[in-house]
């Protein structure tokens, strides 16, 4: 086996009210749509969920549950996973419309000997400042946005690399924060304008939108 994929759909969805991955979208639930889009990749598909909801898989291969932070519900994800594989590919389940080009896209740029990993960014076009703290928010310096990107999922890394770096680091926002932790080289593909993530219901009203219009 060469690829196998962990679609991340362990949250509670505080911010959104709900868990949002479950959530309909035209007919099928958002979880299902990023299990269906980590398939056009990986031959083996592990879903993590909130542990009272392991009795539906939406279309995984695989169903474990998670734990209280997202990378102890990777790590889950990664304990499932029993056999050999050379690259893992890591998804926010809340995306759904990440595209099977842009899976493969991550995926390909592994092919290179020195990379450890690949994610799709975005270049930001709004200026970026830095402030001193949430508390007191004085702007500290004004960023230079050529050298900065918005990074998405899905993330794809050597395996090998991946769980070493999950034994070593424990927590990050991101798979590719880790992986940057102990050395390794993550590299940016294009991302996806479309590939958004589902944080208020607005979001899910624009997303069946694109559906509908597909």
């Amino acid at each position: 086996m060469d690829v196998a994929a962990i679609v991340v759909a362990a949250g509670e969805g505080e911010r959104y009210g709900s868990r949002k991955q479950f959530c309909d979208l035209a007919g099928r639930s958002v979880a299902a749509r990023s299990v269906d889009a980590a398939r056009s990749i990986a031959e083996l598909v592990v879903i993590v969920v909130p542990p009272d909801s392991i009795a539906e898989g939406h279309g995984a291969d695989v169903v474990v549950a998670g734990g209280p932070s997202r990378a102890a519900s990777v790590r889950a994800g990664l304990a499932a996973i029993d056999a050999p594989v050379r690259v893992v590919v890591v998804h926010d389940a809340a995306r759904p419309l990440a595209s099977p080009a842009l899976f493969c896209a991550v995926v390909a740029a592994l092919d290179d000997a020195a990379v450890d990993g690949a994610v799709p960014g975005l270049a930001i076009a709004d200026t970026v400042k830095r402030v001193t703290g949430p508390d007191d928010p004085v702007v500290a310096e004004t960023l230079d946005r050529s050298t900065l990107v918005a990074v998405q999922t899905p993330q794809a890394f050597v395996a090998e690399v991946l769980r070493r770096a999950h034994r070593e680091a424990r927590d990050a926002t991101d798979d590719a924060s880790l992986v940057e932790s102990i050395g390794g080289r993550v590299v940016v593909v294009p991302g996806e304008p479309s590939n958004r993530k589902l944080t208020t219901r607005d979001d899910l009203v624009s997303m069946l939108a694109s559906v509908e219009e597909s």
